[in-house]
């Protein structure tokens, strides 16, 4: 059977992060069980799909899902079993907070089937949690990891952010050995970027927070690549780092240009090469998913983002990840790709009438939006791969681009493997909007494929 990973996107926080633009709402509770059931039937309309395919992965990713009864999380496990088939060896990852996540709770989540937890740590000092508007404690990482050891949790993900106002290279230091002396399995690490719109936008706008030196910031990412790797890390994708065995399954999915299912408000779905998105807004999504009505995916909330498992680099919020211009700091937080709806061409999406619906990107965009996935991945890719995905050579459509990067430092091209090189890795986003320029300035007349 075809391999398919699953996303269910959980949009309820206790307070949104002045930082965050993703599709997350606080003060919404009230909606929790309304939700479930539009999830679940969702998952009941998305049976043919998943009959259809072996599901390998799930990611539950917001918002914050970790802030949803263990009961209502086992509930989405099991209605994917019961309609599909799930691998005995899933991989399951759920994003929560240190300090939310209590030992029972933890508990509850593994007997439901998680075996992959993410923990939002973000920062070890307390004035930067306060920054951030984190709610938890320093006490409560150390605590919350112990916690899913406990609960024998396969794999244990801790994300941080740096890049923050004030914030010193020997203080990140301090921070990386903090993390590494909790022992987990797994890093994604992000610096701080600032989204129009937020919180933080306004108020770096106003001069009452002044962001970091773009330098400082990458001397930051590479300390921390030389720091991780000594401790036995594999630096596998641009803003994750893993023990061996311990990568993430679930958002290589993305990176590969694999199937996934996109579940829940806003999310995204990713079906033989074509995209698809639900309703962004909670009641708009209870409303398309109980009652099928013809309600689009127009007016999304904000930019129709949704963060995936972890935050820990899943793919770009938009596609290409081209049009991000940040270097791998502004590091894509794991939701999948998003391209804008085309109001024309569009037909319903697995979850049925309304709900979802799909849209075919250009062939130039498809083109872009693989190669800078796949340039995120630090071993890169087989050339093999594109002209098996597209049905022409890479050196026919991308040449230039490349070919300058190379000369620039930025790639390394070799008979078997184009990759980043430590130079270009910091230059990712720059390299890849210079893919999706050279693209809409030399259209393709030949007859290479958009869908797989």
């Amino acid at each position: 059977m075809t391999p398919l990973s699953v996303y269910v996107h959980i949009p309820f926080c206790t307070i949104k992060c002045g930082y965050c633009d993703f599709n997350a709402y606080a003060g919404m509770d009230a909606l929790k069980g309304d939700y479930q059931a539009a999830l679940l039937a969702e998952i009941q309309a998305c049976a043919e799909t998943l009959a259809a395919h072996e599901v390998v992965s799930i990611g539950f990713g917001g918002g914050t899902p970790g802030e949803s009864p263990a009961g209502h999380i086992g509930g989405v496990i099991q209605a994917i079993r019961t309609h599909g088939t799930l691998a005995d060896d899933a991989e399951v990852t759920l994003e929560a907070n240190p300090g939310t996540s209590t030992p029972a709770y933890l508990a509850a989540l593994r007997e439901a089937g998680v075996n992959r937890i993410s923990l939002g740590a973000q920062s070890f000092d307390p004035a930067h949690l306060g920054f951030l508007d984190r709610i938890h404690s320093v006490e409560a990482i150390g605590a919350s990891v112990r916690a899913a050891r406990a609960a024998r949790f396969e794999s244990v993900n801790l994300d941080l952010i740096y890049g923050l106002p004030d914030q010193s290279l020997d203080h990140w230091r301090g921070q990386l050995q903090q993390a590494l002396a909790l022992r987990p399995d797994h890093l994604s690490l992000y610096a701080l970027t600032v989204e129009e719109g937020t919180l933080l936008h306004k108020r770096v706008e106003s001069g009452a927070v002044t962001m970091p030196d773009g330098d400082l910031v990458a001397d930051m990412y590479d300390l921390a690549s030389e720091i991780l790797g000594d401790a036995g890390f594999h630096h596998y994708e641009l803003s994750n780092w893993a023990l061996p065995g311990h990568e993430s399954r679930h958002n290589l999915a993305y990176w590969t240009d694999r199937d996934y299912l996109g579940v829940g408000a806003g999310a995204h779905g990713y079906l033989g090469g074509r995209r698809y998105e639900n309703a962004a807004h909670p009641r708009d999504y209870i409303r398309a998913a109980l009652n099928q009505t013809s309600i689009l995916a127009s007016s999304p909330s904000p930019a129709g983002r949704e963060r995936g498992p972890g935050g820990e680099g899943s793919p770009p919020r938009h596609a290409p990840s081209a049009l991000s211009d940040a270097a791998p700091e502004e590091a894509a937080r794991s939701d999948p790709p998003a391209s804008s709806p085309s109001p024309a061409g569009r037909e319903r999406g697995p979850g049925g009438e309304g709900l979802a619906h799909f849209h075919d990107d250009p062939l130039e965009t498809t083109i872009a939006d693989w190669t800078a996935l796949r340039l995120r991945l630090v071993d890169g890719f087989d050339p093999a791969a594109f002209r098996e995905r597209f049905g022409i050579d890479i050196e026919a459509v991308l040449a230039e681009p490349l070919r300058a990067a190379v000369q620039a430092g930025w790639l390394e091209w070799g008979a078997s493997t184009i990759r980043l090189t430590p130079r270009g890795r910091l230059l990712h986003a720059e390299l890849a909007v210079r893919l999706i320029d050279h693209l809409e300035r030399h259209p393709l007349v030949s007859p290479s494929r958009a869908r797989r």
